[in-house]
């Protein structure tokens, strides 16, 4: 046989070769953009280590969801900054909120647009943390009624789905039961169901104003050294009623969002959340990498290892990218 009998360059020798055999593909709808909501008229405050991003009023959000469905992306999730805080979290679950009152703007503007809410508490307690405090830890039953609480006011102000992104165990079970209760039974919960105590959401942070004021979540987030915990934690709440499932962070974390994807038969989020972002905008700042080559190339490789939605803050590049 003639010396090499398998020529892979073969098949790159252009680009339009190279886009007829790939593999993997990348398409706007399976984006999902993460977006800010505060109070006032005409806000847009830049998030310092996320540029590019803002904490947008009301009209400004609805602009930026206009935009999202303008670019075929496939929808937005909402985090609220409520004009106050304090230690029941009470603004998560008012019925005059600031997210559910963001829902029902942004419905009314852009109704074909699909909309996710995070349901958590962490933006809304006077503590930061991501529940009801006894003594210096987190009480997770007595947070389970304040998370019910949360996701039927979102799905009563016209939430297409709900994302609760706290770690407590049994609340995904809990909001179904609540969901179906009060006459939402089409409301999908798409659960972030092996969330990490992660390095990576420090812009976050920033953006949500939801620094816990003292100790961490690693007593509710998840051991970033453990995989077949996360099997378990995806399990349980498949269990309980979750709709889909989301690994967070997302590229530290590939290797489990291939497993999820082999072994579920759900559909698979992951989350390229703030500060894998923010060091990809950081180097390319710094002319240190090809800003839209790295988007790129990281959001395949989410999509390569089995996501089938991926909540970015490059939604709107890489849209305008893939057009």
């Amino acid at each position: 046989m003639p010396f090499p009998v398998h020529r892979k360059r073969r098949l790159r020798v252009s680009e339009s070769m190279r886009r007829l055999v790939r593999e993997t593909r990348l398409e706007p709808s399976q984006l999902v953009l993460p977006l800010f909501v505060c109070p006032g008229e005409g806000v847009r405050k830049p998030i310092g280590s996320m540029p590019g991003h803002a904490q947008l009023s009301i009209g400004e959000l609805v602009k930026e969801c206009e935009t999202a469905h303008t670019l075929g992306i496939g929808g937005v999730i909402l985090f609220g900054i409520p004009e106050s805080k304090d230690e029941r979290a009470s603004g998560a679950y008012a019925a005059d909120g600031i997210t559910q009152t963001a829902v029902r703007a942004v419905k009314a503007a852009v109704p074909e647009l699909l909309i996710m809410t995070d349901v958590c508490n962490c933006e809304y307690t006077s503590h930061g943390h991501c529940g009801k405090v006894v003594g210096n830890d987190v009480d997770n039953d007595a947070t389970l009624d304040w998370l019910a609480k949360t996701a039927v006011s979102h799905a009563e102000a016209g939430a297409d789905m709900v994302a609760p992104s706290d770690m407590m165990d049994g609340r995904v079970g809990v909001i179904r039961k609540a969901l179906d209760g009060a006459g939402y039974k089409n409301t999908p919960i798409f659960a972030y169901a092996a969330k990490f105590a992660s390095v990576f959401y420090g812009p976050f942070r920033e953006a949500a104003e939801s620094t816990p004021q003292f100790g961490d979540r690693r007593s509710y987030q998840m051991d970033p050294a453990n995989g077949r915990e996360a099997m378990h934690e995806m399990e349980l709440d498949l269990e309980e009623g979750a709709d889909l499932l989301m690994v967070k962070p997302a590229l530290p974390y590939l290797d489990l969002i291939r497993q999820a994807k082999d072994r579920f038969p759900v559909p698979i989020g992951a989350y390229q959340v703030s500060g894998e972002f923010s060091m990809i905008m950081a180097a390319a700042r710094n002319g240190w990498i090809d800003q839209d080559r790295a988007m790129m190339e990281s959001l395949i490789s989410i999509r390569r290892a089995g996501a089938d939605v991926i909540l970015t803050y490059f939604a709107f590049d890489a849209a305008r990218a893939l057009a």
